[in-house]
């Protein structure tokens, strides 16, 4: 079938002019007037099949709605209404009436009630009142969720009606689009035509007819001819044609549709919530701006016009505050899309005559961003990166275009000096001010007006490694802030920075994703393994420490190994449900040892995909990941593939040992639970009991509770910056003296048996 593009576009704009040769009554006002027939009648087909599909699309969410809102109140007993209002209700009389739960009153109203014996008016309201309520809060608390199940077909219960109208529109609107207003005025126009024109297909009742019917008869045939003979008329055959073939082509089957929605269900939840706008709250969208610049936000044009897929809602308006501020740190949680936001803005921008656009990021991340600008915009991009580098700057400087590099080849790309954008993914690498690359971001954001940093954990450890992003954007923000950040409050601090700050979660705004079951799963070490750990204590190795639990496992017997034993059965489950699963360790050993087992076992896996991969190649192991259908594993150094991949084709990950940062957990399950994901994400950390991963995941808790205060909703609490000062150099030697106390390797700290399990070393030290 063809593309739009792939045949002239139609334009009706006004009426055609009548040409002055008049149309014979007869034979050729009959070809005529059938011509036209049957061109309306083929134009109006078009329109009303995909109007139909998307009528459809609304009616299904409709009636999904009232079914899962009756679910729900059928679990309400009609005694439980009195409990939502203060009034006193008469609900026995309601209930001897025959409505015993909340969803018998769905669709009764006041006056009915009312009229029942023993109600009264004031309990009809009521009732009428709270079960509306009760319909509301259910919509918001079970939205929409279209899934995938055991069988691979689409859940709920007729879910492949929604999906078979939703691939319809997506198949046939790029197509009749560009031609829906030409049709329209086309139809509605020779539609008032042709019964006025109709008069003089017959000869006998032409000649016999008024003067004036016969007069207006000429005119309207005049103006059939003169769509004939209009640029309009001159490709409307062919036009019709081609979008005729597009409407008889078959909608796939159940199967099919399933595996293209868990492809492409990103896709699909656009153009749903573009039908039937989803419940979400505006605040959330909007990421908690204040009122004043969310006007000046909202009102900003956008032109997406060279972007190939649709924009959420959230998106858009992130696309404009990036387009209003000029210089923005987006910190949109992992799965948000920020990606596609900082296309959108390149398309807007190209639509103003733009040409030229730099990308900033790790060498990781190189392909992604390729293959992003060529999958998702009609712009061209450069890798300016590894031996074709010389080659790629030379396009973008005389083409345009974007121009993909890394932090280290940033020093490489020359200083063209009409670049309308500078993008840098991954920003909170340039946290630290007196490393070489953020002193080569710096220098580009002082050349550059347009600067957007992207980055999913905007604080990692320290709430000043926002503040320097900050600074590095907008100094003047964070010359207003005082000294000590625990004298502002955290409205006063969320006014100060929302010209350069945007963050929304995905709870808030992606409510059809599935949830995240997340499990630890601690076993108790072995003897193999305890002898590893207790040996990696007494050399004070705090990475031998951590990965110690693996040791028997590398020697070849999996057995006395707790945590891979129990990372088989992790594997076995989900393959006998057919997931794929992603298996992330900072250790390469412990990969190597993952790989080796799960490939004797017959699994198939793909890596390791670690630092030793050439970032030309990681992509495509990834793709190979993806495209197997056979429950796969990919195994996968956390620091490589838990940033900047989309690896939703997985639903199940293993993180083989406790992260030093939240953001790194954070991240490495995000890399599954963002959009596209259909499937409910089961995450799994292993934790050995007795040892330096209950003090990691101590240290974890703590420092989760900062950036949920201080950073998840742009606001900061009333507490003191060195509060939550935290560094991976204190944290090694507070927990290796901890252990090496606790198992007789060193001096016995006070209070090592209290309680509470601080005592006097990581739970004070940690926040000191």
């Amino acid at each position: 079938m063809r593309e739009a593009g792939d045949y002239p576009r139609l334009v009706a704009a006004e009426p055609p002019i009548p040409v002055e040769e008049p149309v014979a009554p007869g034979r050729e006002a009959r070809a005529l007037v059938a011509r036209h027939a049957g061109r309306r009648d083929g134009a109006r087909a078009i329109l009303d099949h995909l109007d139909a599909a998307v009528v459809t699309v609304a009616a299904w969410v409709r009636d999904d709605e009232r079914r899962r809102v009756r679910e729900e109140l059928e679990r309400v007993d009609t005694a439980r209404l009195g409990e939502t209002t203060d009034r006193n209700l008469r609900l026995s009389a309601v209930q001897a009436a025959g409505y015993l739960t909340a969803a018998d009153l769905l669709d009764v109203g006041p006056r009915d009630l009312a009229a029942l014996p023993g109600v009264g008016e004031t309990t009809a309201r009521g009732v009428v009142a709270a079960v509306g309520q009760l319909a509301e809060a259910a919509v918001a608390l079970h939205p929409l969720r279209i899934g995938i199940d055991r069988a691979g077909l689409p859940t709920p219960a007729g879910a492949d009606r929604l999906l078979a109208s939703l691939h319809r529109v997506m198949r046939l609107r790029p197509l009749v689009a560009p031609h829906r207003t030409a049709l329209t005025d086309y139809a509605a126009s020779v539609a008032a035509a042709l019964p006025v024109a109709a008069r003089a297909r017959h000869l006998a009742r032409w000649w016999t007819a008024r003067a004036s019917t016969r007069r207006a008869a000429r005119e309207a045939l005049a103006s059939l001819r003169a769509w004939d003979r209009s640029g309009f008329g001159t490709h409307l055959d062919v036009t019709l044609a081609t979008l005729a073939a597009g409407v008889e082509e078959p909608d796939p089957g159940v199967l099919a549709l399933a595996a293209d929605f868990e492809k492409r269900s990103a896709e699909y939840y656009a153009v749903l919530v573009d039908i039937v706008p989803q419940a979400q709250d505006a605040l959330a969208a909007r990421g908690l701006l204040p009122q004043d610049l969310v006007d000046r936000v909202e009102a900003r044009p956008l032109d997406v016009g060279a972007m190939r897929v649709p924009l959420r809602g959230y998106q858009e308006f992130g696309a404009r505050f990036v387009l209003n501020q000029g210089r923005a740190l987006l910190g949109d949680e992992m799965g948000l899309g920020k990606t596609v936001q900082a296309l959108a803005v390149m398309a807007h921008l190209t639509a103003q005559g733009e040409g030229r656009f730099l990308v900033v990021c790790p060498a990781s991340l190189l392909a992604n961003w390729a293959r992003e600008v060529e999958d998702r915009t009609s712009l061209t991009s450069h890798r300016m990166h590894g031996e074709g580098r010389a080659g790629a700057i030379a396009a973008w400087e005389s083409r345009g275009g974007v121009g993909l590099t890394t932090f280290e080849g940033l020093a490489h790309v020359p200083d063209v000096g009409d670049v309308a954008l500078v993008v840098v993914d991954e920003a909170h690498y340039v946290k630290n001010p007196r490393t070489r690359r953020s002193r080569a971001v710096g220098r580009w954001a002082r050349r550059v007006w347009r600067v957007l940093f992207l980055t999913g954990t905007p604080m990692d450890n320290r709430l000043e490694d926002f503040l320097e992003l900050v600074r590095m954007l907008q100094p003047d923000l964070v010359a207003q802030l005082p000294g000590h950040l625990g004298l502002l409050g955290p409205d006063a601090f969320r006014r100060v920075v929302a010209p350069v700050y945007l963050r929304r979660n995905q709870e808030d705004v992606l409510v059809e994703l599935p949830e995240i079951i997340a499990a630890d799963d601690w076993v108790d070490l072995t003897a193999a393994d305890d002898r590893a750990y207790r040996d990696a204590v007494a050399a004070g190795n705090l990475m031998a420490m951590r990965r110690a639990a693996w040791v028997a496992g590398a020697d070849g017997d999996f057995r006395a190994c707790a945590k891979l034993t129990r990372l088989l059965e992790i594997v076995d489950e989900a393959r006998d449900e057919g997931r794929g699963v992603v298996v992330f360790s900072t250790f390469r050993d412990v990969l190597d040892t993952v790989v080796t087992v799960l490939g004797s076992r017959g699994v198939p896996v793909h890596g390791p995909l670690t630092g030793d991969v050439p970032v030309a190649e990681r992509m495509g192991l990834v793709d190979g990941f993806v495209s197997d259908d056979d429950a796969p594993v990919l195994v996968a150094q956390i620091a490589v593939g838990g940033t900047g991949l989309n690896l939703q084709a997985a639903s199940v990950v293993v993180l083989c040992e406790p992260q030093l940062t939240p953001a790194a957990e954070d991240q490495a399950v995000a890399r599954l639970h963002r959009m596209g994901q259909v499937r409910t994400v089961r995450a799994h950390r292993l934790l050995a009991e007795d040892g330096v991963d209950e003090r990691v995941v101590e240290l974890l808790a703590g420092k989760q509770k900062v950036f949920d205060e201080y950073v998840r909703t742009s606001s900061v609490a009333a507490a003191a910056v060195s509060a939550v000062d935290v560094t991976v150099g204190a944290l090694a030697r507070d927990v290796v003296a901890w252990e090496q106390a606790r198992l007789g390797y060193g001096p016995c700290w006070d209070g090592l048996d209290d309680d509470g399990g601080d005592g006097g070393g990581l739970g004070e030290t940690a926040v000191s």
